[in-house]
């Protein structure tokens, strides 16, 4: 239980205990539901989000903007991002971010497949939604130095979260909210 992220040993532990004082049945129809699971979910052939078919729910949908591609590094960060309800445009999953300390380089990537996308389609903006970590920084420098050629590329604005203080801010992160600083409306 603890390889699972973000499952510390005490929580691990809390739920093993829990898994075992559950009756066999349960236990059992939790481990068939993860192995069906395992088999059914792969990747979508066009943006790499996880999907049951081969081509995900966003990528079918006539009504998403063609135009407009939002790159992520992984399926967590599409969804946070569908969840706002703001984006209309479709996806590309990297699977990852450029990593050499954890052998992770471009190749094990989607990045040709992005760039490939791009080029073939029509494509009038690639945004960058790449954590601002130094690893996710060299993903999006990458990226944007390869698909400048092919149409406008911008990232996401980095700043303060709502409801957080100036004054516990780092002094990166107050960089970044006034370099994204725009106009009031």
């Amino acid at each position: 239980m603890q390889r699972l992220p973000g499952v510390g040993p005490k929580s691990a532990q809390r739920l093993a205990l829990h898994i075992l004082k559950r009756p066999e049945a349960e236990v059992e129809a939790l481990a068939q539901a993860l192995i069906e699971a395992k088999k059914q979910i792969g990747l979508c052939s066009v943006c790499f989000h996880l999907s049951a078919d081969p081509v995900c729910e966003i990528c079918r949908n006539p009504n998403r903007d063609n135009t407009s591609i939002c790159v992520v590094a992984d399926s967590r960060d599409l969804i946070a991002l569908e969840k706002t309800r703001e984006y209309k445009g479709k996806y590309h999953v990297l699977g990852g971010v450029i990593s050499p300390i954890d052998g992770i380089g471009p190749e094990q990537l989607t990045i040709q497949a992005l760039v490939r996308r791009v080029s073939q389609q029509k494509t009038q903006e690639v945004i960058l939604a790449i954590s601002p970590s130094i690893e996710g920084e060299t993903t999006t420098l990458y990226i944007g130095q390869l698909l400048k050629p092919f149409t406008k590329v911008t990232r996401i604005a980095f700043g303060l979260p709502v409801g957080g203080d100036l004054e516990y801010a780092d002094e990166v992160t107050l960089a970044r909210a006034l370099e994204g600083r725009r106009e009031l409306d």
